[in-house]
């Protein structure tokens, strides 16, 4: 897999990220401060865009914009990518497990961009994220999930954890799902290339992302869908089918 590093298109790819980490990072440290929070979400909605496109990623989006809250987005998980991909789509705040805080550089950038973390193995942090996630949905923010609680394999969905999905309920705000998917584009069928999921790697994931050429990262977003007296079981259940028929949606040429 290292070999791959060989490659000119690989090297030339894996320059314009570091690049863009580097610039990101400085912006965040000197410019973040003086901005208003509309400017903000700008600078993370351009710069994910950039970093798509150094990556030699499409974003393909369908359907209606995501953007204006209150709203909580539900999507499936495929890829470390996944963020990138909705905040190219529009901006919003993920709710992300504990550890990509701590990750070198990243973590910092994240929390910057307005990312919440949350223990996902601790009951008392799950109660305290919901009804910090409250707060925020009735200030009127987009914020955004992954019910599955962990990646897949791009072909399946994996059943919706409803915990989180619970501050749309005690905020009686509406649920917005959202499809992701990774295409070939020459040929239309399933992208593998970005996959993190089972034995995958973080480092062999990005290596192949970078190998691969025709790479469409297609955002398919559904209407608003609101609780309608559901609990958050049942809600969740509905949400996941939502998503289900959205990845089905033909290709748009």
């Amino acid at each position: 897999m290292l070999g791959l590093l060989g490659r000119p298109r690989v090297l030339g790819r894996l320059v314009r990220v570091l690049w863009q980490i580097v610039s990101g990072f400085w912006i965040i440290r000197l410019q973040f401060t003086r901005l208003e929070a509309g400017q903000r979400q700008e600078h993370v909605q351009r710069w994910a865009s950039r970093m798509l496109a150094a990556l030699g990623i499409e974003l393909r989006r369908q359907g209606p914009p995501l953007n204006g809250g209150p709203v909580l987005l539900v999507a499936n998980h495929i890829s470390w990518l996944d963020i990138l991909v909705l905040h190219a789509a529009g901006y919003c705040r993920f709710i992300s497990k504990a550890d990509v805080q701590r990750w070198p550089l990243i973590g910092y950038m994240a929390r910057e961009a307005g990312t919440l973390f949350i223990e996902r193995e601790s009951r008392r942090d799950a109660h305290r994220m919901v009804h910090f996630m409250v707060e925020r949905l009735r200030a009127g923010d987009v914020l955004a999930v992954f019910p599955e609680g962990t990646t897949g394999d791009g072909l399946a969905i994996k059943p919706f954890h409803a915990n989180l999905i619970q501050a749309a309920i005690l905020a009686d705000v509406p649920v917005q799902p959202v499809a992701l998917r990774f295409v070939d584009g020459p040929s239309g069928l399933v992208s593998h290339a970005p996959r993190f999921v089972g034995d995958d790697t973080l480092v062999g994931s990005v290596l192949r992302t970078l190998a691969a050429q025709g790479v469409q990262a297609h955002v398919l977003i559904g209407p608003p869908d609101r609780h309608a007296g559901r609990d958050r079981r049942r809600w969740a259940q509905d949400l996941r089918e939502q998503v289900h028929a959205l990845r089905q949606t033909p290709q748009r040429h």
